[in-house]
């Protein structure tokens, strides 16, 4: 299989390439390098990938509609998975033409690509279009009308980008909705990272709504083993679905929507006992309220993936946390 990776330098981007090439399929990877985060970071992902002959990469912005018409125009993709978005909820916050400009502009370069192309489509949604919702755990065929951040609406909007390119053109179309995804080569912005940075250097860590938020945390190898089976099960119509009584997960046109996590409720002090039981060493928090457009509460269904590709990730906090761990000190070079 030939598979552009938009995001291809990213966390899962990174991670999806490996095990993409170590499977045998050809990766055509295209990133910006932004400095979103430590543009060197981005750089060690990729130098991972590329002695492998099947990769090669484009550094391109997404959002940038003619490099795209290039892309296309010159390859063709059997499966186009779009990772590539401006992350994060609190960074939308003060900077909001960055998240319109890749998520949704960008995300229209893609659709475009892969209607004129013929590939199917994976991309990457979010469980933060969950928003107000407070029922865990959270399905895909709850409402998803109250974002409380523009993070989680350019995500909610790719959803819907898709579902009518899908109905217009045929384009086979899956959505993921990621749950809080960690583990080695994670982003500098994520809690477990600045976690981990913090306790080693001996600094109070950041801890919003006082601690008191649940979470459900899910490791990097089951998000990129459910985007595997997901690459290999394209979406097709649903003959059950009817317009009288619409699903919000299916379609009468080729679209689905999946949650992929751990389908577990952690608590965010657990998290940070995990990391504290790793680095033999104690924690020093600075409680803080609720931060503007974040939840207090998330957890995944994921029956509806289990159903359709026979996967459910699995892997317990406490084991993702030391793996992390591990890379961490060996990559920076920190003793314990």
């Amino acid at each position: 299989m030939h598979v552009l990776l938009t995001g291809a330098a990213g966390f899962i981007g990174s991670h999806l390439a490996q095990r993409l090439l170590a499977r045998g399929d050809r990766v055509t990877g295209v990133d910006n390098l932004n400095d979103y985060y430590d543009v060197s970071l981005k750089e060690a992902r990729l130098a991972r990938l590329a002695p492998d002959s099947g990769f090669r990469f484009h550094r391109a912005d997404i959002a940038d509609r003619a490099a795209m018409q290039a892309l296309f125009a010159g390859e063709r993709f059997d499966c186009v998975v779009n990772l590539a978005a401006q992350a994060g909820v609190r960074h939308s916050l003060v900077n909001p033409h960055a998240y319109v400009d890749a998520n949704v502009t960008g995300f229209l370069n893609i659709l475009e690509g892969v209607r004129h192309g013929g590939a199917h489509l994976v991309f990457a949604s979010s469980s933060s279009v969950y928003g107000g919702n407070t029922r865990l755990p959270f399905r895909e065929t709850d409402s998803v009308d109250h974002p409380v951040s523009l993070y989680a609406a350019t995500k909610r909007a790719n959803e819907l980008m898709a579902h009518s390119y899908a109905h217009l053109f045929g384009v086979r179309a899956t959505g993921l909705r990621f749950f809080t995804v960690y583990g080695p080569w994670g982003r500098p912005d994520m809690a477990l990272f600045l976690f981990t940075r913090g306790i080693l250097a001996g600094e109070a860590i950041p801890v919003f709504n006082e601690g008191k938020m649940v979470r459900d945390f899910t490791y990097i190898d089951d998000i990129v083993e459910g985007v595997l089976r997901v690459i290999d099960h394209p979406a097709a119509p649903d003959p059950a679905w009817t317009s009288d009584a619409p699903s919000a997960a299916t379609s009468r046109a080729p679209w689905r929507i999946f949650n992929i996590g751990n389908n577990r409720r952690v608590e965010l002090l657990r998290y940070i006992r995990a990391i504290e039981a790793v680095l033999g060493r104690t924690a020093k928090l600075d409680l803080l309220p609720m931060q503007a457009g974040d939840v207090p509460a998330t957890e995944a269904d994921t029956s509806l993936l289990a159903a359709a590709v026979g996967f459910q990730p699995a892997t317990p906090v406490e084991e993702g946390v030391r793996r992390f761990v591990d890379w961490y000190c060996d990559y920076y070079k920190v003793t314990r």
